[in-house]
């Protein structure tokens, strides 16, 4: 009687624990089939652990967009997968405790149109899952969290830095011209180095007084100030504490390559080309407009026609 019992405990086991496995394989199949495309939707909530959500809604709201390609893992959560069809198989499913799985998973690409071949651009993938009041959630995708930990500090950081930069050019230089309603920096950043509690940024720094005019933003003044500024931690915030700028005049290149060094020829590219100038102002304008919820769509200089902002 007693092996009779035993026997039917185990077998009772096993089918309790394929039942949990199956279902298990199911819900991470359908976390797979869930992974937003094009933006990061509100509903992500449902189907990502708490913590993890809130790793990517940040590392979202704060990745520019031209930095997408150097995260490509980025776009099974929160990026446009353009014309590609993602195609997810569970291989396999390890409970490691009550509340914690890891899962297999193998993602097929295919452009739209196309059928998926067995070996159609085959990736491996790791999903990690957690049980979160009684419902298991994505709590990880190939250990990238920590990724994207990682990167959110240095965003946080070097947007002080960027914002030092900023307060420094304005309250230090901007005062030099003439002046209208706002004054905003452009920074197109050459190269730092850091040091922990002192940081060296190489930089094509440019001041820009604006006068604000209905939905347009009018050039009153502006001007180049190149070189190195040298940043120290005050009060835990970094603060200009020192800036070796370019010479004017005849004596600017000999300036610029004796302050840039070995970055002088990225200096000079950039320095060189109006076009990425204008790419990054006009990116940095936007950036500040959205900043301090402006009503502005256009800036203009001097007779010039006006550039279309957000278009």
């Amino acid at each position: 009687m007693k092996q009779i019992l035993t026997v039917i405990m185990a077998t009772t086991l096993l089918a309790t624990c394929s039942n949990e496995e199956m279902r298990l394989q199911e819900r991470a199949s359908e976390l797979c089939k869930y992974i937003p495309d094009h933006e990061f939707l509100e509903r992500s909530k449902d189907y990502l652990t708490p913590d993890f959500y809130a790793v990517l809604d940040t590392l979202f709201n704060i990745l520019p967009e031209h930095e997408a390609l150097d995260h490509e893992w980025m776009h099974y959560f929160v990026m446009v997968n353009g014309a590609k069809i993602d195609n997810c198989d569970v291989i396999d499913v390890h409970l490691t405790d009550e509340t914690h799985a890891q899962v297999t998973v193998n993602v097929r690409q295919a452009w739209r149109g196309n059928s998926f071949g067995e070996s159609m651009n085959l990736e491996g993938h790791q999903l990690s899952m957690e049980k979160v009041d009684g419902v298991w959630l994505m709590s990880d995708f190939d250990d990238h969290k920590k990724d994207c930990i990682r990167h959110i500090a240095f965003s946080r950081k070097e947007e002080t830095v960027r914002q030092a930069i900023s307060d420094y050019l304005v309250a230090e230089v901007g005062g030099q011209y003439l002046q209208g309603d706002l004054c905003i920096p452009t920074l197109l950043i050459v190269t730092n180095e850091d040091k922990g509690d002192q940081e060296r940024v190489w930089g094509d720094f440019w001041i820009f007084w604006y006068k604000a005019s209905a939905d347009t933003l009018q050039t009153v003044s502006g001007g180049n100030h190149s070189g190195c500024m040298t940043l120290e931690l005050k009060d835990g915030k970094p603060v200009v504490t020192s800036f070796e700028q370019t010479e004017d005049g005849a004596g600017n290149e000999a300036s610029a390559k004796r302050i840039f060094g070995r970055y002088y020829d990225v200096f000079h590219l950039m320095h060189s080309n109006p076009a990425v100038s204008e790419a990054v102002r006009r990116e940095q304008l936007e950036y500040y407009i959205r900043q301090n919820d402006l009503p502005i769509r256009y800036y203009q200089d001097y007779g010039w026609d006006a550039v279309q902002l957000f278009p």
